[in-house]
């Protein structure tokens, strides 16, 4: 009761808000003040109306989908292919960090669609889908296979990329020019 009660007496008082009477002064110190209360050498400053917004009214036509309407019997074979553009086959990696997987789907990826990534059989990205490109970090050195397959929101396969082959290159730690043995 007592916040109803609490609230009730805040909205009403908030109309009289804006109309209060508000004094300005500059102290000794040259700092500008303001204070509903008169002060010596204060000045009454006009405030202008309250500023407010009145939203339009609302639209009730249904919401405009993002992206090309596909019937659920098209969207199966929705794919013309999709591939992995980044790193391309057989590609040589020297002392990396991290690495950019970037894959192209024609047409572009649907809603609801996702690509999932695989690298040497393992899920990147702990299991959940991209939207197209993903930064593999830490990259161990070694041959590498990464595959990346687009799946609906209903888990079916729309498309599978061809699995692409990379080496990377690390400098090992038993090699005498290796600066991290140098003492």
């Amino acid at each position: 009761m007592r916040r109803a009660l609490f609230t009730l007496l805040l909205l009403s008082a908030a109309p009289f808000a804006g109309a209060a009477t508000v004094y300005k002064w500059v102290d000794e110190n040259g700092v500008i003040h303001y204070s509903d209360q008169p002060h010596a050498n204060a000045e009454k400053v006009q405030i202008q109306t309250l500023q407010t917004y009145k939203p339009p009214a609302a639209d009730l036509a249904p919401p405009a989908q993002s992206g090309p309407i596909v019937p659920p019997l098209q969207r199966q074979q929705a794919y013309a292919g999709c591939v992995i553009v980044q790193p391309q086959a057989d590609s040589e990696f020297a002392n990396v960090d991290s690495l950019n997987i970037a894959v192209q789907t024609d047409p572009v990826l649907l809603p609801g669609d996702h690509v999932f990534l695989t690298l040497d059989g393992a899920a990147l990205n702990g299991g959940a889908g991209i939207a197209g490109s993903f930064t593999l970090s830490p990259v161990d050195r070694g041959t590498h296979t990464l595959q990346a397959v687009v799946r609906g929101a209903d888990g079916s396969v729309r498309c599978q990329t061809p699995a692409v082959t990379f080496n990377v290159h690390q400098p090992s730690i038993l090699n005498p020019a290796n600066p991290i043995r140098r003492h």
